[in-house]
């Protein structure tokens, strides 16, 4: 079986696991795993920030972020498609109170003079805007990355109108690969970031939430508030710093096979390989008799697997348990079912 619904799929390596079995641990919520901690502090220094706090999922640390940036009732600006506003179950409303505006679906694409034009003051009766949040690498996007340009533009709307940024950076490690963009400098231009290590990293699980100390020591509260406060976590800290070591630079191999991927598939008018940036392959089958459930139904019978996302788009992600063997048989499946739709 070939899967390429999703980089959180990977399964952990031996060596990660025998890094996971042999990890110093305490109890973090009494802030006494060692293993926690070392990763806390080598994320925040990554991304230039003062501290880090480790969260089992990428949701929650989104979710715990947003709440840093936007107080209840306030209002975060982002695209319609991205994964805050569509993939979290409207959690923002329902956990922190925060009201959100959307500009049109453009994924890395962004318009900042649309963006600023969106901001609103404080003063009744309205809204005011508190912060902006955008994701990189883009998932609906289909793995695109947004300039660095763009978001120095961004960053300089935001002290203007002094409001928060925040950067869903689940993917973030991608537009390091893609674009050689150093992570410090990323970190430079957001008050608060997300990321994973579960997504293309390869680690089972967790994310980090990234900023200033006092954000940090909000977050803690946060956490806990929210169910997160885990006890000897350090054994799930010792994969993610195990991936961060070895699985970041090796990212070039998905790019690369993801590209290989669009070029294959070209042919049948479904994606177009100068977009494809990182390992996410959008499939766009609206020119096709298919829609993606049926595409993800037939390669299944196959032995591919791929996620339907929305009616007429599927996507392909490659990652590390997807090898050059793998990628071919998936190139044979879904060339033979494209070419009689």
């Amino acid at each position: 079986m070939v899967d390429l619904r999703s980089d959180t799929v990977t399964r952990p390596s031996a060596a990660m696991r025998r890094a996971m079995a042999t990890a110093e641990v305490g109890d973090d919520v009494f802030g006494d795993d060692p293993t926690v901690n070392a990763l806390e502090k080598h994320v925040a220094a990554l991304f230039g920030h003062e501290a880090a706090l480790f969260a089992p999922s990428g949701s929650m640390a989104n979710q715990i972020a947003l709440q840093l940036v936007t107080p209840r009732a306030g209002e975060l600006l982002a695209g319609a498609d991205a994964h805050v506003v569509t993939y979290e179950l409207g959690a923002g409303a329902a956990l922190g109170g925060i009201s959100t505006r959307t500009w049109g679906s453009v994924g890395a694409n962004l318009d900042v003079d649309l963006i600023e034009a969106m901001i609103r003051p404080a003063g009744y009766p309205s809204v005011p805007t508190r912060a902006i949040a955008v994701e990189q690498t883009h998932n609906l996007g289909g793995g695109g990355v947004i300039p660095l340009a763009t978001l120095q533009a961004l960053r300089e709307i935001s002290d203007k109108y002094e409001i928060s940024l925040h950067c869903d950076g689940a993917r973030i490690w991608h537009a390091h690969v893609a674009d050689g963009v150093p992570l410090a400098s990323y970190g430079a231009l957001f008050d608060t970031l997300s990321v994973c290590l579960s997504k293309g990293l390869g680690a089972p699980v967790g994310s980090l939430i990234v900023g200033s100390a006092a954000k940090i020591a909000e977050a803690r509260v946060l956490r806990k508030r929210l169910g997160g406060g885990m006890r000897q976590v350090g054994i799930l800290a010792a994969a993610g710093q195990y991936a961060l070591d070895h699985h970041i630079t090796r990212l070039a191999e998905d790019h690369a096979r993801a590209g290989r991927l669009a070029e294959a598939l070209e042919q049948y008018g479904v994606v177009d390989p100068d977009q494809i940036r990182t390992n996410l392959v959008p499939l766009d089958l609206s020119k096709t008799s298919l829609t993606a459930p049926v595409l993800a139904a037939k390669a299944a019978e196959q032995g591919v697997l791929l996620a339907p996302m929305l009616p007429h788009l599927a996507r392909l992600v490659t990652h590390l348990d997807v090898d050059d063997e793998g990628l071919d048989q998936a190139i044979t499946v879904l060339s033979g079912i494209l070419a009689n739709a």
